[in-house]
């Protein structure tokens, strides 16, 4: 009995109310074809009878191997059971076997209480940025989470380093207004790593979070749902930020994300809270820790004498510095945005941070100062011949003794 068969016979008997023996004389087949049909609700579907496969007989000892050794390769279990054709047929078996005999393993559902706890990650947006100098390239962007509230907040940062992404962390916590109880982390090199079965924070992560009084978690390796909420999120900008969007700077990125964040991810109805994230984040807030009430030191900080050449390193590039320090010892200091030297306090130089790479910054003033000064050292000074003597009138030795004219001592 075919589909077409099955449709028909129910017609007949539901609609025009034929009989059974009047269908089945009707349509030229048995009585028992039309009880058949009338009795299932399905149209009949063709079943290619069970074929028994090469493996079967070696199932009984797959099961005993996954038994002892549930993570067994499938590669080890063919050897052991002597397995002499191809793999793909023995490794589907043991894929299907394989799941009785794993313990099992349930990811607990996470619970969020106000102020506890911010997801962190680094997301790299598949988007053209100009840095400047005619480089384009996609730097990272910090992107952060509030656990209770889902409160969402980014930073394009110029690179992954430890000073970067501290200066991040302490941009987003300014515009928060908060501290959350607890930073959570993957492994992210400048953060952090698992060693020897424990987590172990870098020093300049240590540093940062003791100013802020906070706790910073690293999740175990391969357990990516632990920070689940963050990296959804990622999936977020790429679908409802970025598309027909365009960039002229990092600058102007980051412009364009606080204000899609502020005005439309932050204020969207979130489907697992049943509300506007902002609707929640007055009591995420009040929960967490006050910002320090001094501001810890973020971003770049050496020191150098400065050379000759009057430019200190940043990075990869170059940044010019009043060239009447040459000599003397000066303090770098650069965040974000900026990059500033100090001399005993003093500042000597203040630049825009440069994102591109492997370039020369030159304000104006220093290399006009530098000229002058290059100037003044290799212009001539006025001789003096050691040789000379003053001659003096002889009138002024008589005066000098109290000799009047004409006198003889």
């Amino acid at each position: 009995m075919t589909g077409e068969d099955w449709a028909e016979i129910r017609r007949l008997h539901g609609a025009e109310g034929v009989s059974a023996r009047g269908i089945a004389k009707q349509l030229g087949i048995s009585r028992n074809t039309v009880a058949a049909a009338l009795a299932s609700t399905r149209p009949p579907k063709y079943e290619r009878a069970a074929v028994g496969s090469a493996v079967d007989g070696f199932e009984p000892a797959i099961r005993e191997l996954l038994t002892r050794t549930p993570w067994m390769p499938a590669t080890v279990i063919a050897e052991r059971v002597g397995w002499q054709r191809g793999m793909s047929v023995f490794t589907a078996r043991v894929r299907e076997l394989r799941p009785y005999y794993l313990p099992p393993d349930p990811s607990s559902r996470t619970t969020y209480e106000p102020g506890e706890r911010m997801q962190c990650d680094l997301w790299f947006p598949p988007a053209p940025i100009p840095l400047g100098a005619g480089q384009v390239d996609s730097p990272p962007v910090l992107v952060m989470t509030a656990g209770y509230s889902r409160v969402m907040g980014a930073v394009m940062i110029p690179t992954r380093t430890a000073p970067d992404l501290i200066a991040g962390h302490w941009h987003l916590l300014q515009q928060f207004g908060a501290v959350p109880r607890e930073l959570v982390w993957d492994q992210e090199g400048a953060v952090g790593q698992w060693r020897r079965g424990k987590p172990v924070l870098t020093d300049a992560f240590e540093a940062f979070r003791g100013v802020l009084g906070t706790s910073v978690r690293l999740c175990r390796p391969r357990r990516p749902q632990a920070k689940g909420l963050v990296e959804r999120n990622n999936d977020y900008y790429e679908r409802s930020f970025l598309p027909g969007r365009t960039f002229t700077s990092p600058s102007d990125f980051n412009t364009q994300i606080g204000e899609w964040i502020a005005t439309r991810a932050n204020v969207r109805h979130h489907r697992k809270l049943g509300c506007q994230p902002i609707l929640r984040w007055a009591a995420d807030k009040a929960a967490m820790l006050p910002l320090p009430p001094v501001n810890p030191a973020v971003g770049w900080r050496h020191s150098l004498r400065l050379p000759k050449d009057h430019y200190v390193r940043l990075d990869t590039n170059d940044y010019s510095v009043d060239p009447r320090m040459v000599g003397r010892r000066v303090e770098v200091a650069a965040d974000l945005q900026s990059v500033r030297v100090f001399a005993a306090g003093q500042l000597v130089a203040d630049h825009d941070r440069c994102w591109a790479a492997h370039q020369t910054i030159t304000d104006p003033a220093h290399a006009q100062a530098a000229v002058a000064l290059r100037q003044q050292a290799t212009s001539p000074q006025p001789s003096v011949d050691p040789l000379a003597v003053e001659v003096r009138d002889l009138s002024a030795y008589d005066r000098a003794f109290g000799l009047d004219d004409g006198q003889v001592a």
